[in-house]
């Protein structure tokens, strides 16, 4: 019997660390989607307390997660970058055709609200942002699916000739502005619809200038290097 107590023992403390690991895994979840919503509607600058209390935390636990704010704002850009490239994989996996996997895709993206956080960010620190390394796999899976629905969209004939993965990646961020009285998630759709109507063959005008291309997409990702 005494032999037995040991295994016993540590079976016991797998099992509460794991449950530990998993609680504080949670918690940074938590943290991350209420820092995420709050620097949308309010700001970067929002205070990191409301941040805790919208995440159901205390102020203790986020900056044992996240010591400062950049720390935070590198995370919301990570999770937001990895839901990205989980979504364009999901809509290239489910949907029929490249063309309704792109409409979805950019359909998710406007939701997402994607061109709203980098344009409350200081330039420089942007680019630190941009910079980190954990951010480099999640991009190529990115990149890597607006060209292949591009691509295939293109040669399904659904796709416009003068649209190239450069100008998907541009529309990625559209954000839509909408005064008081619109309903917003109204508005958006429509916007939306607007500019997927615009992006099918043979629809439309000349547009100005060439397509931006895979290769205008690679400079338009390509993170330099931060200044000191």
């Amino acid at each position: 019997m005494e032999e037995n107590r040991p295994i016993s023992l540590g079976v016991a403390v797998d099992q509460e660390t794991a449950g530990l690991r998993a609680d504080a895994r949670r918690n940074r979840d938590l943290i991350v989607a209420a820092a995420q919503k709050l620097f949308l509607e309010q700001g970067i600058d929002v205070p990191l307390e409301d941040v805790a209390r919208r995440a159901g935390v205390g102020i203790g636990t986020l900056y044992r997660r996240f010591p400062d704010r950049d720390a935070l704002l590198r995370a919301v850009g990570e999770e937001s970058l990895r839901r990205l490239a989980d979504m364009a994989e999901t809509a290239e996996r489910e949907e029929p055709d490249a063309w309704h996997a792109l409409c979805r895709f950019l359909r998710a993206c406007t939701e997402l609200r994607l061109g709203v956080l980098p344009a409350k960010l200081e330039p420089h620190l942007h680019q630190r942002l941009r910079a980190g390394p954990d951010l480099h796999e999640i991009r190529q899976r990115v990149i890597a699916a607006v060209l292949r629905m591009t691509e295939t969209a293109h040669a399904e004939g659904a796709l416009r000739g003068d649209i190239g993965p450069g100008d998907v990646a541009l529309l990625m961020t559209l954000h839509v502005y909408t005064p008081p009285s619109m309903p917003d998630e109204q508005a958006r759709a429509r916007v939306v619809e607007i500019m997927l109507n615009g992006l099918r063959a043979g629809s439309g005008s000349p547009l100005p200038g060439a397509p931006y291309t895979a290769d205008d997409l690679h400079r338009y990702t390509a993170v330099e290097k931060p200044p000191a």
